[in-house]
């Protein structure tokens, strides 16, 4: 229940932003440029934030501290909208940002704490449901919170949701017996030389080198993470479109989030059976093929008329959901011992990054027509697919992570 809660909050907080801009300045850009800011900077805070999980002894103290700080970063981002200036802003919504990986990867990074190597695969379907969950409660409640109480009511809300779930963390992850995980660096990692995991030199700089260059090293790591990455950048120009669609099309920009729940809502029926039976095939190629189902669903959506719109966001969250569980099914089974958390919130941070690229991208492609940044979505879901076939053995075959470690000697 508190992922559930911390990632409604979290899929709350980017429809409440782009509607609270959207009523302060009639437009979608300053909510786009906002939103960017506030995704972007994760993908520095990931980085640091995977590092510190892995390193600390009590990592449910420091995922509950960046819960909290980002609840308030959200919190005065409700507070700064409107009221200052955009350039005054966007500072709160870097400093925001840097904490949004402890909703995004930070819980996940944890699983294996909790449940045994037995129950991950279950495990971490079921914790991409809580993914799902939040992201059709979310912008449902954004929706029905700004057309009732207004937007700025709707991103206080939305920090108050991840903000409950500080106790949360602190409780169900606290240690209870269990043998804490091995301190990174504490055994050498396969695929990574023994110097970059040596215990003497295992500085907080060094061994975020040793994380990215596991994901670089790792063949179906890289393709797992590149293709996600490249995909949520039409992810992000998708969410940025929604209030514009529902303007144009629904009736009202608020009802532009009710996409955004349809969306989730086929994601968590799709996850739910996934959750009930066991794949016998590597989670790999879902990530290829939900992709390709997201770009399809994308294009639908740009020439679909009325109420009609509802039924491509349906077949987006149906590719969408499964892309998720099986990113999670390739996290798990590649990070290397010791670098779990590093592996996820860098991974998230990478995908986080591609998506508020989207969202700075598609606040002018919108203005210019909403039709055509949609198409553009759908073409960069393509591309993405490519990538995924383009990454073969050979380029992580590569000894990258000796330029990595050269970089933080």
């Amino acid at each position: 229940m508190g992922t559930a809660a911390a990632r409604s909050g979290d899929e709350m907080s980017g429809p409440a932003v782009l509607l609270l801009g959207f009523a302060v300045t009639g437009t979608s850009a300053a909510g786009s440029v906002l939103l960017a800011c506030l995704t972007g900077a994760a993908a520095t805070g990931g980085l640091m934030l995977g590092t510190l999980l892995d390193r600390s002894r009590r990592p449910e103290r420091l995922l509950a501290g960046a819960l909290a700080a980002y609840a308030l970063g959200l919190a005065a981002l409700a507070a700064s909208i409107g009221r200052l200036p955009l350039p005054a802003v966007v500072p709160v919504a870097l400093v925001a940002g840097l904490f949004l990986p402890a909703v995004a990867g930070g819980w996940t990074s944890q699983l294996p704490r909790i449940v045994t190597p037995a129950e991950l695969p279950r495990a971490s379907a079921l914790d991409a449901l809580t993914y799902d969950a939040g992201a059709l409660g979310g912008p449902a409640l954004a929706a029905l919170i700004t057309t009732s109480l207004g937007a700025r009511i709707a991103v206080w809300t939305a920090a108050a949701l991840v903000g409950i779930t500080v106790p949360v963390a602190l409780a169900v992850l606290a240690p209870r017996g269990i043998a804490a995980p091995p301190a990174a660096g504490a055994h050498p990692a396969p695929g990574i030389p023994s110097a970059v995991t040596a215990p003497e030199r295992d500085t907080p700089l060094r061994q975020l080198a040793a994380g990215l260059a596991a994901i670089v090293h790792r063949h179906a790591l890289l393709r797992a993470t590149a293709t996600s990455a490249v995909s949520y950048v039409g992810i992000g120009m998708l969410l940025v479109c929604c209030p514009l669609l529902g303007a144009a099309r629904l009736g009202g920009e608020a009802r532009g989030a009710l996409l955004i729940a349809a969306n989730a809502a086929a994601g968590l029926a799709v996850n739910a059976l996934l959750a009930r039976r066991v794949w016998r095939r590597p989670a790999d190629i879902r990530v290829f093929a939900s992709t390709i189902f997201v770009g399809a669903g994308i294009a639908a959506l740009a020439v679909a008329p009325g109420w009609l719109t509802m039924l491509p966001a349906v077949v987006i969250g149906a590719g969408g959901g499964p892309q998720l569980t099986a990113l999670f099914e390739v996290r798990h089974r590649e990070a290397p011992e010791g670098m779990r958390g590093q592996i996820f919130t860098t991974a998230a941070s990478l995908k986080i990054a591609g998506f508020a690229a989207g969202a700075a991208l598609a606040g002018p492609l919108a203005g210019w027509s909403v039709t055509g940044c949609l198409l553009i979505a759908a073409g960069i879901e393509l591309a993405a697919a490519a990538v995924y076939l383009v990454n073969r053995q050979g380029l992580a075959e590569r000894e990258p992570q000796a330029v990595l470690l050269k970089c933080f000697s």
